[in-house]
């Protein structure tokens, strides 16, 4: 992507880390900050950690980018704000629904300024519905979704991932749909509109279940054992403690774990059920 400018006018992570995905690819990422305090990623800290007093995350989510501040509610700076958006190619953004068409910078605005701009829109929940104006967080989209039922054991409650994965997968589908757009313009010269939310992609990554469930309504979601890593899948599929730490068992049947580990009782255990 050498040779594309991206303009970035995301916060903390889902956004940013798409941008940065356009970046690591060879583009130039500049970022739109607040005056002043910048984006709010600058001093929510990962585990407490910062550098040069900006966060460590967020160097990690924002490096090979630059920075210009720029006060939207300023006449004279969303002026330049505007130039910028008439030479660019890319423009991704993570406000609230509805703040930036009060700015005058949502797609159908920035359209008339830049036919050909590829507009990216990351949300919590959408655009559109009862949901769109609820806070986007990555533990509340989980929750909604129910990916935190599939792990843990049966004895447990809902144990949510410990990673911000609806951020991340966001970040790859706002990524994935900027350059399919691309594409399409330099074919066609017509530029676009990507949108997804928190609520999508945690979804998506679900996908084989739903789609399961979906053509067969008797499947239920019965979690297994203490030691169980998928609610779909019996043991031995699972993490076992051992005397020097844990050992991870995968897709090997049971006859099978048997003969690896020479127990004539295990290897004789042909019955599925």
């Amino acid at each position: 992507m050498d040779g594309l400018l991206v303009l970035d006018f995301s916060q903390f992570l889902a956004g940013p880390v798409a941008a940065l995905r356009l970046a690591d690819l060879g583009a130039r990422v500049v970022k739109i900050e607040r005056p002043g305090v910048g984006d709010i990623g600058r001093t929510l800290a990962f585990a407490g950690r910062s550098i040069d007093g900006d966060t460590v995350s967020f160097h990690a989510m924002n490096r090979n980018k630059e920075s210009v501040a720029a006060d939207l509610k300023n006449p004279d700076d969303l002026e330049d704000v505007r130039r910028l958006v008439a030479r660019a190619d890319v423009m991704i953004q993570n406000f609230r629904p509805g703040v930036m068409e009060r700015i005058g910078l949502d797609y159908a605005s920035v359209k008339e300024i830049n036919p050909s701009i590829v507009y990216a829109s990351a949300s919590g929940y959408g655009d559109e519905g009862p949901w769109r104006d609820r806070p986007g967080q990555d533990l509340l989209a989980q929750a909604i979704s129910g990916l935190p039922w599939l792990s843990g054991s049966r004895e447990d409650g809902p144990v949510p991932l410990g990673l911000s994965i609806a951020d991340h997968l966001l970040s790859c589908h706002i990524a994935q749909g900027v350059t399919a757009l691309l594409v399409r313009r330099f074919r066609t010269g017509q530029g676009g509109l990507v949108q997804s939310s928190l609520l999508e992609a945690v979804l998506d990554l679900q996908f084989e279940l739903l789609s399961t469930k979906l053509n067969d309504d008797t499947i239920q979601v019965r979690r297994h054992g203490e030691h169980s890593a998928h609610a779909f899948l019996a043991a031995p599929y699972g993490t076992y403690p051992t005397l020097d730490g844990y050992l991870a068992l995968a897709m090997n049947p049971i006859p099978e774990l048997g003969r690896l580990l020479d127990l004539p009782e295990l290897a004789a255990l042909t019955d599925p059920r």
